[in-house]
C-alpha cells in the first residue's frame, strides 16, 4: 500500500524536469499533490497547473531558489554523455543539490543508474556491492558515496532509485531506439551490440516515472536504494528485435556490431567512443531485479510485449 501525504498540501519539485524521466515523473505526481515545480535550463509545463523555474545547477543561489518550500526534490537531470563533463560537473549539482535540501529540510529523491555496480555476473540486486568498472561508474559511485553519508550523519532523507537501460515512447537517446526503432523506421536494418543472444533487461519509462513517484511519496521508502520496476522476463537482443520488427511491420533484419567496429566507429562518432567504456554490459548478460519494489507495492512492470509495441506505436 502507498503510505500519500495529505494531497495539495506539499510543493514536489523535479530537477531536470525536460528529460525522460523527469516527464513521466510529473505525469505521474499529481496523484499525491497539486503542487509540481518543474526546475530546468528551458522547463515546459506537463500539466496545465505546473509551477516552471529556470535553474542551473551548477549556481547554488539559483538551486536555493528552485529549491524554496520543497517537500520532496527529485534529481532526474542527465548530462552530456562525456566523462570530462561528467568528472567536472556531476560533484558539484550532487554537493549542491545535498546542500539546497538541507538548507529547505527537503527530501531527496535521486534517479541514478546501474554504472556504479560494474560487471556482476547474475542479478544486479540492491545488495550489489559498488565496484565500477568504468570512468563514469566511478563518478556514479561518488555521487552515491555523497547522498549515504548524509543519510549516515542524519542530515539528509533521500532515497536512490535505480533503473537499467531504458526503453519507451518518446525516449530518443535510449539505444534501443536508435539501433532499432528507428533503424527500421527508416527501413534499414536494426543493429544490436556485440552479441544478440545474451539478455539484456530494459526498464520502461512509463514504470521508471510512476515508480518514482510511488516512492517519493512513500515514508518508509526513504534512507534506502530501490531497484525502479522492470520485468524479469528478460530478452535476448534477437527476441528484443524479433518483437520489435513485428510491431513495427518490419522485416527481421540486423546486424551485430562488434567490439573492433565500435572502436573504429568511435574515432568519427564522440557518443560511440565515450560508450566504449560501457561495452562490458552488453557482452554477457545483463540482468536487473526489481523483486523489492514490486512486492513492497504489489507492481507488476509492463511486459515487454506490450512496451514494444507502445514504443513503436510512438514512433508511427
Amino acid at each position: 500500500m502507498i503510505e500519500e501525504n495529505n494531497k495539495g498540501k506539499q510543493m514536489q519539485t523535479i530537477l531536470g524536469s525536460t528529460g525522460v524521466i523527469g516527464k513521466e515523473l510529473a505525469k505521474t505526481l499529481p496523484q499525491y499533490t497539486n503542487k509540481i515545480r518543474l526546475v530546468s535550463r528551458n522547463p515546459k509545463k506537463v500539466n496545465d497547473s505546473d509551477e516552471l523555474v529556470s535553474a542551473n545547477l551548477l549556481k547554488i543561489e539559483e538551486l536555493l531558489k528552485a529549491v524554496k518550500g520543497s517537500e520532496i526534490v527529485y534529481l532526474t537531470v542527465g548530462l552530456e554523455y562525456d566523462i570530462k563533463i561528467w568528472q567536472r560537473d556531476w560533484p558539484i549539482i550532487m554537493k549542491n543539490v545535498i546542500d539546497a535540501c538541507k538548507k529547505n529540510n527537503s527530501k531527496l529523491v535521486f534517479f541514478d543508474n546501474v554504472y556504479s555496480y560494474g560487471k556482476i555476473n547474475g542479478w544486479m540486486t540492491e545488495e550489489s556491492p559498488i565496484k565500477p568498472d568504468s570512468e563514469k561508474g566511478k563518478v556514479r559511485a561518488e555521487l552515491t558515496k555523497m547522498i549515504t553519508n548524509e543519510i549516515e550523519q542524519g542530515n539528509l532523507k533521500a532515497i536512490i532509485a535505480r533503473a537499467a537501460d531504458f526503453y519507451g515512447p518518446n525516449t530518443p537517446l535510449s539505444f534501443v531506439n536508435i539501433m532499432v526503432f528507428e533503424n527500421f523506421k527508416k527501413g534499414k536494418k536494426a543493429q544490436w551490440m556485440l552479441d544478440d543472444n545474451k539478455k539484456h533487461s530494459f526498464t520502461y519509462t512509463p514504470d521508471a516515472g510512476k515508480g518514482t513517484a510511488i516512492l517519493g511519496n512513500t515514508e518508509s521508502a526513504y534512507n534506502q536504494v530501490w531497484h525502479l520496476p522492470t520485468n524479469k522476463n528478460v530478452l535476448t537482443g534477437k527476441e528484443f528485435i524479433e518483437l520489435a520488427a513485428k510491431a513495427m511491420g518490419a522485416k527481421t533484419d540486423y546486424m551485430v556490431v562488434k567490439k573492433w567496429m565500435l572502436s573504429v566507429l568511435g574515432l568519427f562518432n564522440k557518443v560511440i567512443k565515450e560508450n566504449n567504456e560501457m561495452l562490458y554490459q552488453n557482452d554477457s548478460d545483463y540482468l536487473f531485479n526489481s523483486s523489492k519494489f514490486e512486492q513492497k507495492f504489489n507492481y507488476n512492470p509492463i511486459s515487454y510485449e506490450e512496451g514494444i509495441i507502445n514504443t513503436a506505436n510512438s514512433l508511427r
